[in-house]
């Protein structure tokens, strides 16, 4: 093993992605404008969402935004959960809360609320929010949401209590796989833009935000693959994720597992050996693949270049807030990269293991990167992590996750 030859900042950054045309390219979360190739001075429309891309409200009305194509601005609002709500929003929205959007001096607040209000100022997407057509799919979702927080939320000490809460929602899962076998398409409610493309419409978005989240807590919490038991399911995440219009919001597991519990007012363990193992997979950042994200042809290289931008774009914040010794970090942080983008190991002299978990859990998707280049970012952080002698981790919290200050982290 060689002691030296890490890539210094210099040479990294002949490796680095280009970075894209945030306001007419893909999906992204770093934007504060996105055009369509609309004339950037007839928009009118403003979208308030949460800094972190945490709130799955805001995701609903992000995806209906984006899949419809409607030109609008962007301002990032903190969640209480992470940090201060700012006092020029709670001047427009006195209860703080998102997602929110304003048209023409209107502010209008509440997911449902908002995309009725689009509805009716830029048309449907499929069929209507408020449409006889949805009501059953309505009713669905909000049963399944209920029998999730059910399942997840709440501590059982007897071992009946959480089978039934368990079977419960399996149950309310089951009337989603019904309702996505009944489609030709894979969508529920499928909007044709031509004879090559289908996109999901209202009546598929409305799922989106919670169906990741539970898909990823349920892993996480409860060693339950939601995936392989409900094929309907996945097929339909499937679909999605080979939209890059949806994986632009996608969270990931880590992400998911560790921002919903002080969300949600906690989210509780039911300890068995699925559990135990799907839980480290998360935590020491190898991630559950497929399961995660299903995606044919993937060029890892080019992910790899992508999560290279972004460290590269923040890496003085990424140092300095590290707890970990500055120059020491520096090296380990460069030997982590130089592994990600050339699979070569170079040992560092000193190896601040503690400091590249704490980066390595730190890492938020979609709002730092999509989830693939966070796999790989993470994977060669623990790579070099795992050479050294210290276990020590610095904890995520579980009531709030003020590690995640937006000052640091405003991208």
């Amino acid at each position: 093993m060689k002691i030296k030859n890490i890539l210094s900042w210099d040479e990294l950054d002949k490796f680095k992605a280009d970075d894209f045309d945030r306001k007419n390219g893909f999906t992204n979360s770093y934007s504060d404008l996105r055009l369509f190739n609309n004339n950037e001075n007839k928009i009118s429309l403003i979208f308030y969402r949460d800094r972190h891309a945490w709130c799955p409200y805001c995701q609903k009305i992000w995806l209906w935004l984006e899949f419809k194509k409607i030109p609008y601005k962007i301002k990032k609002i903190n969640m209480f959960c992470y940090g201060e709500k700012e006092q020029w929003y709670l001047k427009k929205v006195p209860s703080g809360k998102l997602p929110a959007i304003e048209l023409n001096g209107k502010v209008v607040e509440e997911s449902d609320k908002i995309i009725s209000f689009l509805e009716r100022e830029y048309g449907l997407l499929g069929n209507s929010i408020t449409s006889h057509a949805l009501q059953k799919v309505r009713i669905v979702e909000r049963d399944i949401f209920r029998a999730w927080c059910e399942w997840l939320c709440r501590n059982s000490f007897m071992p009946f209590e959480k089978e039934v809460r368990k079977n419960n929602l399996i149950e309310k899962l089951y009337k989603f796989e019904c309702l996505l076998n009944e489609s030709n398409t894979g969508f529920i409610d499928p909007v044709f833009l031509n004879t090559f493309e289908t996109i999901p419409g209202t009546g598929d978005i409305i799922f989106i935000p919670y169906i990741e989240r539970i898909n990823a807590s349920l892993f996480y919490y409860k060693g339950f693959n939601l995936r392989e038991k409900f094929t309907g399911i996945d097929k339909w995440l499937t679909l999605l994720e080979s939209k890059s219009t949806y994986t632009g919001t996608q969270g990931d597991f880590h992400t998911h597992a560790h921002d919903l519990p002080p969300q949600m007012g906690g989210c509780f363990k039911d300890i068995n050996k699925e559990q135990i193992y799907f839980s480290k997979l998360i935590d020491s950042g190898k991630g559950l693949g497929k399961y995660e994200i299903n995606k044919d042809k993937i060029d890892l290289s080019y992910y790899a270049q992508v999560a290279l931008l972004r460290v590269i774009k923040h890496k003085k914040n990424i140092i300095n807030i590290n707890p970990s010794q500055n120059y020491l970090f520096d090296e380990a942080l460069r030997s982590a990269l130089t592994f990600m983008i050339n699979g070569e190991i170079h040992k560092p002299e000193v190896i601040p293991s503690t400091g590249l978990r704490y980066l390595r859990d730190r890492i938020s998707v979609p709002r730092d990167m999509t989830i693939l280049s966070a796999r790989l970012l993470r994977q060669s952080l623990e790579a070099i992590a795992e050479l050294g002698e210290s276990n020590k981790i610095q904890e995520i919290p579980l009531k709030h996750r003020y590690d995640q200050n937006p000052s640091y982290f405003n991208i």
